[in-house]
């Protein structure tokens, strides 16, 4: 099952909801930020930034979102996966589901076309041709349907969705590919074509690379590849077009967006910044700088208050109309190159690796947000191909994440300019702060690094390791400065520098304890003891470099796994010192779970990732997904989770403690699990997106806090609730508790209808029941009806107490009490006799 992945959001809407704020009368607009993210749509709520719903159902990429322009609490979505569904976004419940049978790459809808939408598909029989086509919505009963009506209406568009735009009121459509102008008029069925020259004699280049439409006038906006901006009228006619240009971009548009009103145009492109262009006149703009990374979508919202900024980084900006910062909605950032790795960190159990140039970015999981990007490298990061800056390649936490270790290196130098930073956790600041600053600590490439793990001993025994391709390893221990006007108390430095035969180091890892260091050089794995740095052993496995180590832990703990990069996996027995097993397998990524046995292998081969879990004790895996990716794996991680998580089957117990993540060469984040989408949904997170669709009234406020405290109360307590079905709250009490008092009707009326809600209906009884029970009422006496009712009291009593200890006492049935009634009624007084 895939998270949502790191690439950035194929397309963008917006929806405003009447409402107010908790605090205060002032009444504004709630609004909520429509997003596509890999299989999914996401639901923000723009006030908070918190992710309100997550909709799944698209087997692919999903490529287009649209709101119902007749209903605007629906939402239409199309995918790769062929298919188009209608959502009710505020419930996340998908409606209809249609299946056109061809990839879809952009999703348009327009007011006046009730029954259809349009779509960008792929033309059969031809290569990177692409079609614009209208899809008839079938009207039927059921949830699954198949489009039957689908019209082509533009040939040779783009398989971008910026290079298609809707002209006024919709009576035309605009197409831009290469140097081609297309427009469509629908009702005069007139296909207009205007080109431009490829490329200029001044270094101009006229490629469109996007396309908008004035709302109300006829006025078309292209943007082009050498940072231009056309503004075509008159374009009803062939020949009497005209055009007006503006230019501030320096180098491609790369998205283009119309007020409401039209009298601003948007546009970004790589520069960061956003331009509000003033009644089309390049004289009269303002800017909003320094967004942090290219700008790739924009999109208004209906009343034209916000806009919002897609960027390349995986970042949504949240602008004011005065072109003011508001919000920004931080997911994973989309670097580069992940160079650290997937690391975790031990306080907030986030993900840990590169964010923006320079920075560490901390991710956390379980709300896709970033909680905060730490600046590693402290220099201006300069956005120009081929000029050679620094960049974090190497993290490293401590046991309890009070330590952190980083390595900068300049790109691509064959003299590397190398620089060790280890930075200490402030608890006041709830930050990390600079502690050493060691330049040049290798005379080559940094190529692992590791703490020593102990928990229990780490402040006087925390060691940092880091190996080279100077062919050495150093250990770095803290030592106490002792000047008095220094102003760290302890300090970094290097303790030991180990070899082994001018063989370049490439991995290191501790044995669980602590006790033992394993250093691989080339193709030899070696052994030292932590404390002398004594060489202990050597294990050699040729042919094939050393890829990844690591100890096994726990009941596996004398075992160390080692992969090469000519396709094997070794287990060897750190007591015997001899080969406990292998297997030929090409094992790109190595992973031990922390909190078990377990050790997580994954392989590439004919071009699929495939997964494979086992224990070193057993050659033989416990757990394999073949095919698990087409892209290949190059990460991954085991996060703890708060919780261990139930599962009923053998087969997932390797996941009962730690959750594993995987992240692929195109940047996409994945994660294996047992539970469904909604039962991943945490309940918070549902009563979150309940709470915000309903109107809020001080009733419900004080109820809702009184049940909560009741709630806090008996989980304090420890008892044991038994609920009773008739207990549950009726529709009628809901929606008297959540309706604002002035549009209820008279109390007259509701008094009947509250009241009938709350009584509790007699249960119909079978046929066979009533007889029985009119038999046992004809035999039965007095005396009879005294006894039967001690004996009910004294089993209410006994109940009460079994409640308590948490033990349910069972009722017995109509003909059960039947027969012990008549067992009572027979003279036992013979037996005394004897």
């Amino acid at each position: 099952c895939r998270a949502p992945p790191a690439g950035v959001p194929a397309a963008c809407g917006w929806r405003g909801v009447p409402g107010a704020f908790p605090r205060g009368d002032a009444v504004s607009p709630r609004r909520y930020l429509l997003c596509a993210s890999g299989d999914f749509v996401k639901v923000y709520s723009v006030a908070t930034e918190e992710t309100l719903r997550l909709m799944g159902g698209h087997a692919d990429l999903v490529t287009g979102i649209q709101l119902n322009p007749h209903n605007h609490m629906q939402l239409y979505s199309s995918s790769l996966d062929g298919s188009i569904k209608l959502w009710d976004f505020m419930d996340g419940i998908p409606i209809k589901t249609f299946t056109v049978g061809s990839k879809l790459l952009a999703l348009y809808t327009l007011a006046g076309a009730e029954d259809s939408v349009f779509v960008v598909i792929p033309k059969k029989g031809e290569r990177d041709t692409f079609q614009l086509v209208s899809v008839k919505l079938t009207k039927g009963a059921g949830q699954d349907l198949e489009a039957q009506e689908v019209s082509v209406v533009l040939d040779g568009v783009g398989a971008s969705p910026k290079h298609i735009a809707f002209g006024r009121e919709g009576e035309y459509v605009v197409s831009v590919k290469e140097i081609t102008l297309q427009v469509y008029f629908f009702k005069r069925k007139l296909l207009n074509r205007f080109s431009l020259r490829a490329v200029k004699t001044k270094g101009g280049d006229n490629r469109f690379s996007c396309v908008a439409c004035h709302p109300v006038e006829d006025c078309i906006a292209t943007g082009h590849a050498d940072g231009k901006i056309r503004l075509w009228r008159n374009f009803h006619h062939k020949k009497e077009y005209t055009y007006s240009t503006l230019h501030w971009h320096h180098d491609i548009v790369m998205d283009l967006a119309f007020s409401m009103e039209g009298t601003r145009l948007l546009s970004g492109g790589v520069e960061s910044v956003l331009v509000q262009w003033h009644n089309e006149s390049a004289w009269q703009k303002d800017f909003l700088p320094r967004l942090g990374s290219p700008i790739e979508y924009i999109s208004m919202s209906s009343d034209g208050a916000l806009c919002c900024t897609l960027h390349s980084d995986n970042r949504i900006t949240i602008i004011n109309s005065n072109l003011r910062f508001s919000r920004s909605i931080q997911g994973l950032i989309k670097s580069r190159d992940i160079k650290t790795g997937l690391v975790v960190d031990p306080r907030t159990k986030a993900l840990v690796l590169n964010g923006e140039p320079g920075h560490l970015q901390f991710y956390c999981l379980q709300s896709d947000q970033q909680l905060f990007s730490l600046d590693i490298v402290q220099r201006q990061y300069v956005h120009q191909a081929g000029l050679q800056q620094s960049d974090l390649v190497k993290v490293a936490f401590s046991a309890r994440g009070t330590w952190l270790a980083t390595v900068e290196e300049r790109e691509e130098v064959t003299d590397p300019e190398l620089e060790l930073k280890l930075w200490f956790y402030d608890e006041e600041t709830q930050s990390f702060k600079l502690n050493t600053r060691i330049n040049t600590p290798h005379d080559n490439h940094i190529t692992d690094m590791c703490f020593r793990d102990m928990d229990e001993l780490e402040d006087d025994s925390l060691i940092l390791v880091t190996t080279g391709r100077d062919c050495v390893f150093k250990v770095w221990v803290m030592v106490e400065d002792t000047d008095p006007e220094a102003q760290q108390r302890v300090s970094w430095s290097c303790d030991f520098v180990g070899s082994y035969h001018n063989y370049q180091a490439t991995n290191c890892c501790f044995s669980e304890d602590g006790s033992l260091l394993a250093v691989s050089f080339e193709e030899t794995v070696t052994v030292w003891d932590s404390v002398t740095w004594d060489l202990k052993c050597t294990f050699c496995h040729p042919p094939g470099n050393i890829r990844n180590i690591c100890f096994g832990r726990l009941t596996c703990s004398k075992y160390l796994i080692g992969a090469t990069d000519y396709g094997f996996l070794c287990c060897w027995n750190l007591l015997t010192c001899a080969l406990e097993w292998s297997a030929h397998l090409n094992v790109v990524v190595l992973q031990p779970d922390p909190l078990s046995e377990h050790i997580a292998a994954v392989s590439w081969l004919s071009k699929e990732s495939s997964l494979f879990v086992f224990k070193p004790n057993e050659p033989r895996p416990i757990y394999i997904q073949r095919n698990l990716c087409k892209e290949k794996i190059l990460l991954a991680a085991f996060v703890p989770r708060d919780e261990p998580e139930t599962t009923g089957s053998e087969k997932y117990l390797w996941l009962r403690r730690s959750q594993l993540f995987f992240l692929t060469d195109t940047q996409e984040l994945m994660t294996l699990s047992t539970k469904s989408l909604e039962e991943r949904l945490t309940p918070s997170s549902k009563q979150l997106a309940v709470e915000e669709s309903l109107p809020v009234t001080p009733f419900s406020l004080l109820l809702g806090k009184h049940r909560r405290q009741e709630s806090q109360e008996e989980i304090d307590l420890g008892k044991l609730v038994v609920h009773n079905k008739h207990e549950q709250a009726s529709p009628a009490v809901k929606e008297l508790l959540h309706t604002p008092a002035h549009v209820l009707p008279s109390a007259s009326f509701l008094c009947p209808i509250f009241i009938n809600s709350l009584l509790i209906s007699k249960e119909n009884k079978s046929a066979e029941e009533v007889a029985d029970e009119v038999d046992m009422e004809s035999e039965k006496t007095e005396d009879d009806s005294d006894e039967e009712r001690d004996v009910t009291e004294m089993e209410q009593e006994d109940k009460s107490h079994m409640e308590l200890l948490g033990e349910m006492t069972c009722k017995l049935s109509k003909s059960q009490e039947k027969e012990l009634r008549k067992i009572r009624k027979v003279d036992y007084s013979w037996i005394s006799a004897f």
